[in-house]
């Protein structure tokens, strides 16, 4: 026998037998195909019990209880339920050997699932004082953000979630699962307090990174979380197919189809209420029109505006014909509001306005409070606008309108009133915590 050769133990036979659901589960899609996605969970849960069969068969040589134990557990929480066997048999191999880092790991992950978030933050917490390692940081990372407390402290939380993430990454940069939790912690901090405004496009870049990983990829939660903050930014398309998506990985999940019919019907609604212009009598457009005028504009009369960075902008009145299909800089334009579009979330909040030459437009606010909808009849000045033009297709619909997207709506003019930051509020965005 050659002198490299190993001599396969049970111990080996029986990890080689965990290794194998695991590979079996994270590859499904892959192997399979999308079209049997539906089934993965149910073909899991076989392989689940064909597994535990096995290592009832060899059990008996492995010397190791407590890698008996962990690896017990682990087969047992292969599943995305919560499993009260792999809880017990994780609770006992990590008694027997409290440095077994994966069993913590593995525990950490059953007390996620039986939503025991503080019993979950302490076996990863545990889990890392005795090894750095990416999953232990990835999973805190997703616990640290599920953690009550005062407005200060959830931001404190928040901060240190993401450096957990980015910790994790560091480790092993191939590994699509930690840039995808790395990305839905740069999401929160967006949507929480929204202090830093690189957040959402370094959210994107670790969603993309994600997206390289055949694992990550063909997790639900990639598509679904992606989707939320494509429609958040406006770009429907990518929004609509990673909701769609989503739901063909995860047929079980009624959110992912919900949010893919409300954002078809939503844009649908807007394409025809800039089309008809809310469907408002002419002689009623002509009279809004009409009596659009400088008191419209409030303090933008002066012609300049501070942006968010504090800089004094010089502005010049524009139509919305004129505009182009980007941040329109140094430009200003008013309307009258014609109608408005219900919104199962209020994100963004959608009115069409007209000009004098009456040209029809979508205009999109996100993070504006509910108490400052803007109603028929409302002048509308917004400095530096950025038009999009949105034109799709999807599952046979086609859609197409101009939009102006406003980030936030603390420089519109509403009424010759400036709205300011006591409109603006974050959103409250529906995202899901990463499952197996």
């Amino acid at each position: 026998m050659a002198a490299d050769e190993r001599v396969s133990t049970p111990t080996d036979q029986a990890s080689a037998i965990a290794d194998e659901l695991y590979d079996f589960r994270d590859h499904f899609v892959e192997r399979f195909g999308l079209e049997r996605a539906g089934e993965k969970d149910t073909e899991v849960y076989k392989k689940m019990e064909e597994c535990l069969q096995r290592l009832e068969e060899i059990q008996g040589d492995v010397r190791n209880k407590a890698q008996l134990h962990y690896l017990r557990g682990k087969i047992l929480n292969a599943t995305p339920k919560y499993s009260p066997e792999a809880e017990e048999a994780l609770g006992k191999a990590v008694k027997l050997d409290p440095r077994l880092v994966q069993a913590w790991n593995h525990l950490g992950e059953c007390y996620w699932k039986k939503e025991d978030v503080s019993a979950a933050k302490n076996c990863f917490t545990g889990a890392l004082n005795h090894s750095k390692n990416k999953v232990s940081l990835r999973n805190l990372s997703m616990v640290l953000r599920q953690l009550s407390g005062p407005p200060v402290e959830k931001v404190k939380l928040i901060e240190e979630s993401i450096e957990r993430a980015k910790e994790a990454v560091q480790l092993d940069l191939t590994d699509g699962t930690s840039w995808l939790i790395l990305g839905n912690a740069y999401v929160c901090q967006t949507f929480s307090y929204g202090q830093n405004p690189k957040a959402l496009k370094q959210a994107m870049q670790a969603y993309t990174q994600a997206d390289k990983d055949s694992v990550a990829r063909a997790n639900p939660d990639l598509h679904f979380n992606r989707a939320v903050t494509y429609k958040y930014i406006g770009e429907y398309q990518l929004a609509l197919d990673g909701f769609s998506m989503a739901s063909q990985l995860d047929p079980s999940w009624a959110e992912a189809k919900t949010k893919e019919t409300e954002l078809l019907n939503y844009l649908k609604d807007v394409q025809k209420m800039v089309g008809s212009k809310g469907k408002m009598k002419q002689k009623k457009i002509d009279s809004l029109c009409n009596n659009i005028g400088d008191r419209d504009l409030g303090p933008y009369t002066t012609l300049e505006y501070v942006d968010a960075e504090g800089k004094t902008v010089s502005l010049s009145r524009c139509k919305l014909a004129e505009l182009q299909p980007k941040v329109n800089a140094g430009k200003l334009v008013v309307g009258k509001v014609v109608c408005s579009v219900n919104s199962t979330d209020g994100v963004p909040f959608p009115v069409c306005i007209v000009d004098e030459d009456q040209t029809a437009v979508a205009v999109m606010v996100n993070k504006l409070a509910q108490d400052a909808g803007m109603k028929v009849g409302d002048s509308v000045a917004i400095p530096e606008p950025c038009l999009k033009k949105v034109k799709l297709s999807h599952k046979g619909t086609e859609i197409i309108f101009s939009s102006i997207q406003v980030d936030s709506p603390r420089f519109l003019v509403v009424n010759g009133r400036k709205l300011g930051a006591s409109k603006e509020v974050q959103p409250i965005l529906s995202t899901r915590a990463v499952s197996d």
